[in-house]
């Protein structure tokens, strides 16, 4: 009497787990691409913010502000990006720039900029992965 065998034999498991192992490394470095642009609307979200409570600041002292004059947390809410305040031509004119931090440290934009007068930057725009503004 013959008995039937059931289940799966050594080597088709072996065929499926070296597909999964393809995919997962096709997959990946695109997943990475898309986590960085994700984090990176914390960083212009954030930039954005301060640029809206530097005009409020400057329609009412005919001025710009620094970070605690105008009473605001530099860190981003997921705390992605830092920014930092730069006045200039006696304090008529401002630079935002949003240093990115912890897992955001890789991301191809680097630091984000704008101005006072809207211009959005960032030095490494390679657009290797999407564009950065």
């Amino acid at each position: 009497m013959s008995r039937k065998a059931r289940g799966f034999t050594l080597i088709e498991m072996m065929v499926v787990v070296a597909i999964v192992a393809i995919l997962a490394a096709i997959a990946y470095p695109s997943y990475s691409k898309y986590a960085y642009r994700t984090r990176r609307a914390d960083g212009k979200e954030l930039l954005m913010r301060f640029a809206a409570a530097q005009e409020r600041y400057y329609t009412s002292m005919n001025r710009y502000a620094t970070a605690d004059q105008l009473g605001m947390d530099t860190t981003s809410e997921k705390q992605y990006y830092t920014v930092n305040v730069r006045l200039g031509n006696g304090n008529q004119t401002y630079v935002l720039q949003a240093t990115p931090q912890g897992p955001q440290l890789n991301d191809s934009c680097g630091m984000l900029t704008l101005d006072n007068t809207g211009y959005k930057n960032a030095p490494a725009d390679d657009h290797s992965n999407g564009d950065c503004w």
